[in-house]
């Protein structure tokens, strides 16, 4: 008989069995729609925080001037890199956690959960060395021209020093949401993003009016804007880890658990991989998007950059309530309870569409005064509405394109996902802003992604139905 890659090995620390029994109880008898939801809720806090010091960091920048907003356009893709890796590890680990749990084998789950997050640290750290060292090169890769590139390497700077923690987090925060606590990993993220959002004008702006006061900042400019992300990054990373320090997970963290077998970090990689080619190619999109907005001026550039921001803020609360639902699916199809992976399938889908459905309408109305807020030019309000409103108008499709995808990665159907993972900022997007802008200029660049979104849903509905015919109709 072949031997497993964890057959042998066992963590150094007491599982806790009463209480991953009682997570367990819940996790596979609890009605879906209601622990889907209580799952999801923290998630989407999150989230939506996460997603709105993102905006804070644009809208704040944008202050300064136009090509300092495109310089954060610019630097997204490099940071959507270094997510890549943290989602890799995290999603992979994550997927597999909540599976082994619902098997009941809990120092399994340990032991993937360990290995995953000290390789996180060092893929981190091998960033941090790599971009300070070539930040020149890799910012006029990503389409910084001479305007732009002092601000953009200001900026990109502290990203890479804070690499180790930003991979490292995805780790922590996806694998205590694996055991069915997002609560926990709500109160790290949402600190550290609100954190954010009160520190950075203090560190960008020298003078803040604040009800009637003149405050005085540290006028740091663009890299005020990063220092503070910087800061905050380690924070969230802090208050994820001593989670573990203090026992409050199922799984423990040590270095003693991390496994000598390469396969457990292999299988890892290979869950992660449909994260690692959406994040992955949403960087490649990014790069692409910019350098194709470039030949329009700096203005399209930025518009495009605070287009992103605001759909990812959106769009977020959908990728939070599929988080919610990630773990469910992943616990119970570990524990063979098909009917429920159908039931919680069905309640994201329905919820997620409801969702997108509210904030894409408000999108569409306000397009013209939502781009204002973030920068005052006729220029960028006039490339910015057109694009906010065509990619808005396909955001509730986002439910069947990121609930299958989620579905495929929990019940580690790895082929399947990576495919359908690379469809909307890949196999679809990359085309459409490569061939659209040659035919239809500055409005094939705006409406590159909704065609994009259509398509990836096309694609979706036979891998969604090929799924459940498949799926057992009883536990077995």
């Amino acid at each position: 008989m072949a031997l497993r890659p964890f057959e042998g090995l066992r963590t150094t620390e007491p599982q806790g069995p009463q209480n991953a029994d009682v997570q367990y109880n819940k996790m596979v008898n609890t009605p879906v729609w209601k622990l889907i939801t209580k799952l999801a809720i923290p998630t989407i806090i999150s989230m939506l925080v996460t997603s709105l010091y993102n905006m804070a960091d644009t809208f704040f920048v944008s202050q300064l001037g136009t090509e300092a907003s495109a310089a954060v356009g610019i630097v997204f893709p490099i940071m959507s890199i270094i997510q890549a890796c943290g989602f890799t590890l995290g999603m992979g680990s994550g997927s597999l956690v909540s599976i082994r749990l619902g098997q009941k084998r809990n120092e399994e789950a340990s032991i993937i959960s360990s290995t995953a997050f000290f390789a996180a640290l060092a893929v981190g750290i091998l960033i941090t060395c790599f971009g300070n060292l070539f930040a020149q090169v890799v910012l006029s890769f990503a389409g910084a021209d001479q305007s732009v590139l002092p601000y953009a390497k200001d900026y990109a700077r502290y990203i890479f020093w804070g690499a180790p923690f930003m991979c490292a987090s995805f780790v922590l925060n996806n694998d205590l949401r694996a055991e069915g606590k997002a609560f926990l990993s709500m109160i790290a993220l949402t600190t550290g993003g609100i954190l954010n959002l009160i520190l950075d004008p203090f560190f960008i702006f020298e003078e803040l009016p604040v009800l009637g006061l003149h405050l005085r900042g540290f006028g740091l400019g663009i890299r005020g804007a990063a220092l503070c992300t910087l800061l905050t990054q380690f924070t969230s990373f802090w208050l994820l880890f001593q989670f573990y320090l203090r026992r409050k997970s199922i799984c423990h963290i040590s270095i003693k658990n991390v496994s000598k077998d390469i396969r457990v970090l292999g299988r890892v990689t290979a869950t992660g991989l449909p994260s690692m080619a959406r994040q992955g190619l949403a960087s490649i999109a990014s790069i692409m998007l910019n350098k194709t907005a470039a030949g329009f001026g700096v203005s399209a550039v930025a518009a495009m950059a605070i287009v992103l921001k605001i759909i990812m803020f959106i769009a977020s609360m959908m990728i939070g309530i599929g988080q919610g639902f990630s773990p469910v699916s992943g616990y119970n199809y570990g524990a063979k309870r098909y009917d429920r992976v159908r039931k919680a399938y069905v309640f994201l889908v329905v919820s997620g569409a409801a969702v997108m459905s509210v904030f894409a309408l408000l999108a569409v109305i306000f397009a013209p005064q939502i781009i204002r807020a973030f920068r005052d030019d006729p220029e960028v309000i006039a490339v910015g509405k057109v694009a906010l409103r065509w990619q808005a108008a396909f955001l509730p499709l986002h439910a069947l394109i990121v609930g299958t995808n989620m579905l495929m990665q929990s019940t580690r159907h790895i082929k399947q996902a990576t495919f359908l993972s690379m469809n909307r900022q890949g196999v679809y997007f990359i085309p459409a802003i490569l061939i659209l802008p040659y035919f239809f200029g500055l409005f094939g660049v705006e409406i590159s992604q909704a065609v994009a979104d259509l398509l990836s849903t096309f694609t979706a509905i036979p891998y969604l139905i090929w799924f459940f015919k498949k799926l057992p109709k009883t536990e077995d």
